[in-house]
C-alpha cells in the first residue's frame, strides 16, 4: 500500500534552535533520534534526474523509497507526494538487479533526525533534522490515506502556527536538489 506524504519543510537558522526545540517539546513528545544515510539512484544521464529512488540505511534496516509528486494537491506551502516504501533484506543483490536494469548511483545525503509525535494528533510527526552540508530543517509530516489529505493539510497549518513558523521560511525544495545545486556551484 502506498501512502500520501503530506508535509511542510522549514529552514531553521542555527541560532533559533533552542527556541524551536522548546516549542516542539511543548506540543509534541520525543520519539527517537537516528542517523539516516540515503543513497539515490537514477536511470537518467542528466545531471539532475526527474525520477530517482533511494535506499535509506539506518542502524536497523535498508529501506527502498520512491515518491510521486502530486502537485495538484499542493496548498499554502504544503506538498503532497505518493510514497512507496519497502524493506530489503539483501542490499547487494537488490543493487545488482538495479544496476543490471541500468540504474546508477546519483547522490547521497546524511541527516540526523530528532522525531517528535504531536501530543494531540498521533499521526503528525515533527522532525528536527540536521542535513549534512545544508543545515537544520523542520519537517512537519502526516502520512495520510487519500481520505485524510485535507485533514492533514489543516493540521500542518495549525502546527506551523503553534511553532510560530514564519511562512517565508517554508522551503519544500528537496534536499537532493539543494545538495546538487550546492555541489555544482563549486
Amino acid at each position: 500500500m502506498s501512502w500520501l506524504e503530506v508535509e511542510s519543510k522549514i529552514k531553521v537558522p542555527e541560532k533559533d534552535l533552542p527556541f524551536i526545540r522548546k516549542r516542539i517539546k511543548e506540543i509534541a513528545r520525543f520519539s527517537k533520534k537516528e542517523t539516516k544515510k540515503d543513497q539515490y539512484y537514477s536511470l537518467e544521464k542528466a545531471f539532475y534526474p526527474k525520477k530517482a529512488f533511494r535506499i535509506r540505511t539506518t542502524s536497523k534496516v535498508d529501506i527502498v523509497n520512491f515518491k510521486k509528486w502530486l502537485k495538484k494537491f499542493w496548498k499554502e506551502g504544503i506538498v503532497v507526494k505518493e510514497e512507496f516504501e519497502f524493506e530489503i533484506k539483501n542490499k547487494e543483490h537488490f543493487l545488482a538487479l538495479m544496476a543490471d536494469l541500468g540504474f546508477k548511483k546519483w547522490i547521497g545525503k546524511t541527516k540526523i533526525s530528532e522525531t517528535y509525535i504531536h501530543k494531540k494528533h498521533k499521526k503528525l510527526n515533527i522532525e528536527l533534522n540536521l542535513v549534512k552540508d545544508l543545515g537544520y530543517f523542520i519537517e512537519i509530516e502526516y502520512l495520510a490515506k487519500p481520505s485524510e489529505m485535507n485533514k492533514a493539510k489543516d493540521l500542518i497549518i495549525k502546527t506551523e502556527k503553534e511553532l510560530y513558523i514564519d511562512k517565508k521560511k517554508i522551503d519544500n525544495t528537496g534536499y537532493t536538489k539543494m545538495l546538487w545545486k550546492k555541489r555544482h556551484k563549486k
